[in-house]
Order: structure tokens, then sequence, then C-alpha cells
């Protein structure tokens, strides 16, 4: 470049200066956040390592009872609420121990999820659930990515064997539930998308294929059953076991059998983009597209986009958030933005704005909580249960959401899960 003069060569340098520092700017608020928001998880995961004992101990196992290993949320009182192996949500703390070891580094977070991995290894072979993608791949999923521990592997296929006794090739799905017998005949829950990670792995890891196939068969079947012409999700669609049809759509955890219920769709968007990157089927990218267009379009979606409990709540604007369901939501928009050339902007700027909103509104203060990152999550309000509470589930996305959008800012994959699965 030729500069005539001296003036027009410092302005020429002014501009551009000024050009690279308007474009740092961002990166230096994106870097900021996260230092906090990982500063802030250590403090928190430090205190529930302390206290998750002390509460074990105040809630001994009652005679034939399995005793609990890992915290789920707080009671009534405040108290740390710590739950057995065989709970669905036990495998989220030592999961997000595992997140943390990768986020920093410390080899502390490392052992700490170990010792808390260990915990749940029996439900390896519990039959009796359909979670045991959040039980067990959860921790073992993660542990596995990060240190290659053969132990691990075969605690992965261990389980995703015992999931596959769950599938029904007349339903041409995974059983979710075993109670309430009197209520339906083969209940399957939107959650259940989130449990084929876990098949998924069991292909990749063996090279044996029929995970993979119950796997998208369930997801095909969910595809073609569980979704309204908006694009939003039932909860649960109930089958006759005799002729795989659709008895009824309902709801267990909404406002009602046609309302969205603000997790579940949370779950469906994670889910179908998961799918979508196991198989690369476009009708899965496709399905969380449409999915994402329903939640982030949605009239009562809240200006923070954290999303009421139910997006049909009858006391709108009062009622109360679901932050577990935000974090869920941005750490797949996150992922989604990876995949779609058209819309890919778009998901990572509300996926941003979903994690800013969550350090700034939802996140615990230093010290409280017994180490709960973040707070305001709902899990079960139509019967009165965890309403406006901390729920390990949240913290677990909340911090999987931070970790791929630091791999975004740094120009890295989303996520590493190894090579894909195969047919």
């Amino acid at each position: 470049m030729l500069f005539p003069n001296s003036t027009n060569m410092n302005r020429t340098l002014l501009l551009l200066g000024l050009g690279l520092t308007l474009l740092a700017a961002p990166a230096r608020a994106q870097d900021a956040l996260h230092k906090k928001a990982l500063k802030l998880a250590e403090t928190q995961a430090a205190l529930m390592l302390r206290d998750v004992p002390k509460a074990i101990q105040r809630q001994p196992a009652a005679p034939g009872k399995a005793a609990p290993v890992s915290p789920r949320s707080l009671t009534p009182a405040g108290e740390l609420a710590v739950v057995p192996s065989r709970d669905w949500t036990s495998g989220f703390f030592p999961g997000y121990l595992w997140l943390l070891s990768e986020a920093t580094g410390q080899e502390a977070w490392r052992s700490a999820a170990r010792t808390y991995s260990a915990r749940i290894e029996p439900e390896k072979t519990n039959g009796t659930t359909h979670d045991l993608g959040f039980m067990v791949y959860c921790p073992f999923g993660q542990g596995y990515r990060l240190t290659q521990d053969a132990h691990y592997r075969e605690v992965i296929l261990q389980a995703a064997r015992t999931l596959s006794t769950r599938f029904s090739p007349v339903t041409k799905t995974l059983r979710s539930w075993d109670h309430h017998k009197d209520n339906w005949q083969y209940p399957v829950i939107i959650d259940n998308m989130m449990n084929l990670e876990l098949l998924f792995a069991a292909t990749r890891f063996s090279g044996d294929s029929s995970f993979y196939q119950l796997a998208v068969t369930h997801a095909n079947t969910t595809l073609r059953n569980h979704f309204r012409p908006d694009y939003s999700s039932y909860h649960v669609v109930d089958y006759d076991t005799a002729t795989g049809q659709v008895r009824r759509r309902m709801t267990h955890q909404g406002f009602a059998d046609e309302s969205a219920w603000a997790r579940g769709q949370a779950w469906a968007l994670y889910g179908f983009t998961m799918c979508y990157r196991e198989t690369r089927n476009p009708a899965y990218l496709r399905q969380a597209e449409h999915i994402a267009g329903f939640i982030l379009n949605h009239p009562n979606l809240p200006k923070d986009l954290i999303p009421y409990w139910d997006f049909n709540a009858p006391d709108l604007p009062n009622a109360p958030r679901d932050a577990s369901a935000g974090a869920i939501m941005a750490s797949a928009l996150y992922e989604l933005s990876t995949y779609s050339p058209a819309s890919g902007p778009l998901y990572r700027d509300k996926a941003e704005q979903m994690v800013r909103s969550l350090a700034k509104s939802y996140t615990a203060k230093p010290g409280g909580s017994h180490g709960f990152l973040l707070l305001h999550s709902t899990g079960h309000k139509p019967a009165n249960s965890e309403i406006d509470v901390p729920l390990i589930y949240a913290d677990y996305y909340f911090l999987e959401a931070l970790q791929r959008r630091k791999n975004l800012a740094a120009g890295a994959k989303v996520l590493d899960t190894g090579s894909q699965a195969k047919l």
C-alpha cells in the first residue's frame, strides 16, 4: 500500500487499529463471561464435594433400600437432596465433574469425577429404566472421551446391551416407564431421545450395528408420532402392545396434554440434533430445525429466552421459569448451528443470548445453594415437585453449553465424539 503523506498513513493506521479493537471486543467479552462462569463453577463444585458426604450421612438408606450417592436438588427446607444411583439424575454430577476437568485441566476434578462415576456403574445392568443414557453415558461417555479408559468403554457397552432389552419390535420404540400400568400400556416419552446417544456410542465402540438400528428405529417412530403440525412435541405417547398403534398422546409433567412442556421441547431439539450428528440423515436435521423454529418463534418465549416451565402455562407471565430447559436448548443450538448453513448464525446468536441470560440472572451466589451452579429450574410442576430450585442436570447442560461455546469461539469443532456410528 502506498501512502502519499504521513497524515494519510497515520489516519489509515488509526482506522485499522480501531477496526481490530472492535473485532476483538466481542471475543474479550466472551472470554470474560467464560472465565467468570468457570470460576463460579469451580467454587460451587468444591462446595458440593464437601456437602454431599454430609448430606449422605444425614440421609441413611432405609433397610432394603439403596444408599444415596449423588446430588439432585434442594429440599423444600433448603437442604441438599441426594439420590441413589438408580435415580435418573444420578449420572449428571459425575458428568459435570468430567466437564469441569476438561474446562480447567485440573486433575482434582478428574479424580473426583472418577470417584463419583464409579458409584453409578452398578446401573449398567439395570433393565428397569430407559434412562441409562442419562445415568451411565453422561459420566462414562464423558470419562471415556477424555481418558480413553478401556473399562469405561466396557461399562458403556454393557449399559447399551441392557437398554436394548427395552426395545419392542411391535411398537418400534424403547419403552420408557414401567410404572402406572393402569394409565398406559407402553409409554414412550420425548426424553427418551436423549438415551439414544448411548446406543450410537455402542456401535462406534463395538462395530455392532444392532445398537445403531435400534436407535434410528426409535428416532423414526418418535419423529412420526410425537409431533404436532407446529413441530411442538407431546410428552408421552402410549402404544398398543399388540398392534403397535398409538393409543393416546398426553402429558405427565406438562400443563396439559396439548400444551408444550418446555423441557420436553428441549429434549426434542437436543435429541434430533444429536441423531443428525450420528447418522447425517437430513430428516433429523430438518426436524431439529423445525423444533428450533417452534421454540425461538413462540410468542410466549420470554425476552431473555429462558422459557417458562410450559409454553402454555396458565399463569403467564408469572409462571416459574425452567433454567434447565434453557441450558439444554442453548447447548443443542450451539451444535445445531454447525450443521445448518442457512440458520446457523441465528442459532448461535440465540444460544449466546441464552447463555448470557443464564450467567447473568440464573446463577447462584458463590458459596451458596450447597454448590449448585444454576437456580430457577422446574422439575415436575403438576406434582408440585422441584419448583424454582436448582437441578443438577441444569448445571450439567449449562457447563456443556459453555464448553461448546468456547470451542466454537476458538474455531474448533463444537464437540468431538470420535467417528460417527456406522450401519
